[in-house]
């Protein structure tokens, strides 16, 4: 999509977006962010794509906002506290924003440090993978700062209140292990293995129904949010669009008759 964001697409229906600016550790900057939105308009409308994995070029996952920036008060970090509060809300909150409306599944391939708002970008993803190397940490309050790309709201719902909270009070590190430990992410492989182990996963998800993967998406989204007599309204209503489903009808033949399913996403 542009210099700082790659775009790649593996089987047709595995979309694949890869921070590419690995000599300043993946900050984030503008394209990044109109990457990340383009790529979930696209994923959104393409209904033969089935998930999304986010990871990072070099040997940083993503490094947050840039420091350096933060001395000089430059690009988003200028102006008065009026003029910073619609800098991150033009900004950097477009990516929570984006990837809350995002259709499919996503998974974070953490190839190294994800500080700060590389931390949230994880978090933001609906399942992480870890190689050995990779640290995750709510570095924020290490500047005098908060989560101003809505890590606070992220980061219980990823991790559990309590967890997040020593995260976001302490700011230190958390290594790749302990993070499997405290459920941040589903599996720690080695290096090598990352992108192995991140497209297997996504190929498991991937071959099941494009619809009934969505549906499933927005319950878990909703629930979130709704209480449970909405939820099973809502629950019952996808329910009947999944029964009248082509793929669902296929799914049925394919159990019945003891074979592969044939998928064609209708």
């Amino acid at each position: 999509m542009n210099k700082s964001l790659v775009f790649s697409l593996i089987d047709k229906d595995i979309a694949v977006i890869t921070l590419s600016r690995p000599e300043s550790r993946n900050a984030v900057n503008e394209e990044i962010i109109e990457g990340i939105e383009q790529t979930v308009q696209k994923v959104n409308s393409e209904e033969q794509i089935k998930v999304l994995i986010v990871t990072g070029s070099g040997q940083a996952f993503c490094s947050g906002g840039n420091v350096k920036d933060m001395k000089a008060k430059e690009n988003i970090f200028a102006g008065s506290p009026n003029e910073l509060r619609r800098n991150y809300q033009r900004h950097i909150q477009r990516i929570p924003l984006a990837l809350n409306q995002l259709k499919v599944p996503s998974i974070a391939a953490v190839n190294g440090a994800a500080y700060g708002a590389g931390c949230d970008l994880a978090m933001m993803c609906d399942m992480r993978i870890a190689c050995e190397t990779a640290v995750f940490a709510e570095s924020f309050i290490k500047l005098g700062l908060i989560p101003g790309d809505g890590g606070a709201w992220f980061l219980p719902r990823a991790i559990g209140y309590g967890r997040a909270a020593e995260m976001l009070f302490t700011g230190q590190p958390v290594s790749a292990h302990k993070a499997a430990q405290w459920g941040i992410v589903n599996k720690v492989v080695e290096g090598d293995q990352l992108m192995d182990e991140a497209i297997h996963l996504a190929k498991r998800i991937a071959q099941n129904p494009a619809q009934a993967i969505r549906m499933s998406k927005l319950l878990l989204k909703e629930s979130e949010k709704a209480s449970l007599e909405s939820m099973l309204e809502l629950s019952a209503s996808l329910q009947a669009l999944a029964h009248q489903t082509a793929d669902h009808h296929e799914a049925v033949d394919a159990f019945l008759e003891k074979r592969d399913p044939n998928f064609t996403g209708d």
